[in-house]
C-alpha cells in the first residue's frame, strides 16, 4: 500500500458518513493517534479533535452512516491472498456489557468470559457478529469486512449467514469460512446450503451423523425407503468404521498429530445436505477444555483442504481472539456507555473503520514495540 491508497480510503471513508461527517472523521483520528487515551472525554482532547469535548457524544446521537457503503470500501480494499491460495475468512460474535444499565434498549443475556467457576457464563449486554479476513501469520491484524449487531429478535447463526451471504457478492470469489462449534449445527448447514463458499467449524463431541442408507438389493419391500443410515456416534468409537482419508505425521511443533476423515455424513435433519467429519488427535495437547488431545470439526463446500493442512489452517481462527482483545483493550471498543444500540453501532462502525485503516497504513510506517 502507498500514501495514495490510503488517501483514497479516507477520502470514500468520509463519503459514508451522510451526517456529522467532520466530527465522526476527527473521532477516528483521534482514536488512531492518542494511544494513551481511555475514555472518549480523553479523545476529545486530541488535537485532532477539533471540536468541544460535548459535540463527540452528539456525533453519535445524531450522525447517520451508509453502512452498506462502508462495506462496500472494507471489501475493495480487503487483502487477497496470492495466486493459487484461498482467501480465509474467520467469524465469531463478541459481547458488550451492559450490566449496570437496565434502562438501555434491547439487552439481551450474552457470553461473559473469566467469571468465578460456578457463576452462569451470562451477563446482561449487546452482542456483535463479526466476519473478518485471516491473516496466515498469529496476528491481531484481522480486517473486518462487517462487525454488525446481533438484535434480539435473530440468532447468532442467523446473523452469520447474512454476512456471508452479502460477503460473496462483496469479494467476488470463493472463500473458506472457519468458525466455532457455535456453528456447527443443522440450523447453519441449512442456511449457507446456497452460499458459494466452503465451510469449516468445530463440532461437539457428543453429537451424533448418519451415513447414506444401505442400496436396495432385491425386491423393493413395502413401506417408505429409510432416509438414514447407520448413525455415527462421536462417542461411541465402535460406530466409526474405518476412514476415507487419513494422515499421521508431525505438526508444526514437532510433535505427533493424526487426523481421520469421513466422508457423506448427514445431520438428520438435514438429509440432502451432506457433509465431511474430520477427528484430530494430537499427542502434545494437554487434554483440557482449551487444549484437547481430541478435537471434531465439520466441513461442508467444494474443496476439501488435505487433512495434514487442516489443524494449522483451522487454528487462523483464533486470530480473532487477537483482535477482540486490541479492539476493546487498545481502541477503547467496549468503553463508551453510549445510551442506546444505534449509538453503539456507529461506534462499532468507526472502531471498524480505524482498524481497517491502520491495515491498509501498516506498511507505511515501522512497528514500535
Amino acid at each position: 500500500m502507498d500514501s495514495n491508497t490510503l488517501s483514497e480510503f479516507r477520502h470514500t471513508a468520509y463519503s459514508c458518513f451522510t451526517r456529522a461527517a467532520d466530527a465522526l472523521m476527527n473521532v477516528a483520528d483521534a482514536l488512531l493517534t492518542e494511544t494513551r487515551a481511555r475514555s472518549l472525554a480523553e479523545l476529545s482532547l486530541s488535537p485532532f479533535f477539533e471540536r468541544r469535548w460535548p459535540s463527540l457524544y452528539e456525533a453519535f446521537e445524531d450522525a447517520q452512516i451508509d453502512r452498506n457503503a462502508l462495506q462496500k470500501l472494507f471489501a475493495h480494499y480487503a487483502p487477497l491472498p496470492a495466486e493459487g491460495e484461498r482467501l480465509i475468512l474467520g467469524g465469531d460474535a463478541s459481547s458488550i456489557l451492559r450490566v449496570q444499565s437496565p434502562t438501555a434498549r434491547d439487552r439481551t443475556y450474552v457470553h461473559a468470559s473469566n467469571l468465578p467457576e460456578g457463576c452462569p457464563p451470562v451477563r446482561p449486554g449487546w452482542q456483535f457478529s463479526e466476519l473478518a479476513v485471516l491473516p496466515a501469520e498469529t496476528s491481531s491484524w484481522v480486517y473486518v469486512l462487517d462487525n454488525r449487531r446481533i438484535q434480539s429478535s435473530a440468532t447468532q447463526g442467523e446473523v452469520m449467514i447474512a454476512q456471508l451471504q452479502e460477503s460473496v457478492a462483496r469479494v467476488m470469489r470463493r472463500f473458506l469460512f472457519l468458525g466455532d462449534g457455535y456453528y456447527g449445527n443443522e440450523t447453519f448447514r441449512l442456511g449457507t446450503a446456497e452460499i458459494a463458499c466452503d465451510v469449516l467449524v468445530r463440532f461437539a463431541k457428543n453429537r451424533v451423523l448418519y451415513r447414506e442408507p444401505e442400496p436396495l438389493t432385491g425386491p423393493r419391500k413395502r413401506g417408505r425407503p429409510k432416509e438414514h443410515g447407520a448413525p455415527f456416534k462421536l462417542k461411541d468409537p465402535a460406530t466409526y468404521g474405518p476412514p476415507d482419508q487419513c494422515f499421521e505425521g508431525l505438526d508444526p511443533a514437532g510433535q505427533h498429530i493424526e487426523v481421520r476423515c469421513w466422508h457423506y455424513l448427514h445431520f438428520r435433519k438435514a438429509r440432502k445436505h451432506p457433509l465431511t467429519l474430520i477427528q484430530v488427535m494430537r499427542a502434545g495437547a494437554a487434554d483440557t477444555k482449551r487444549d484437547p488431545k481430541v478435537s471434531w470439526f465439520l466441513f461442508w463446500g467444494q474443496d476439501l483442504p488435505a487433512p495434514q493442512e487442516i489443524p494449522v489452517l483451522y487454528a487462523r481462527r483464533y486470530h480473532l481472539e487477537h483482535a477482540y482483545r486490541t479492539a476493546k483493550q487498545n481502541l477503547l471498543w467496549e468503553t463508551p456507555r453510549l445510551r442506546t444500540p444505534e449509538q453503539f453501532e456507529r461506534w462499532t462502525d468507526v472502531v471498524s473503520l480505524v482498524r481497517n485503516e491502520l491495515f491498509v497504513a501498516r506498511d507505511l510506517q515501522t512497528a514500535q514495540r
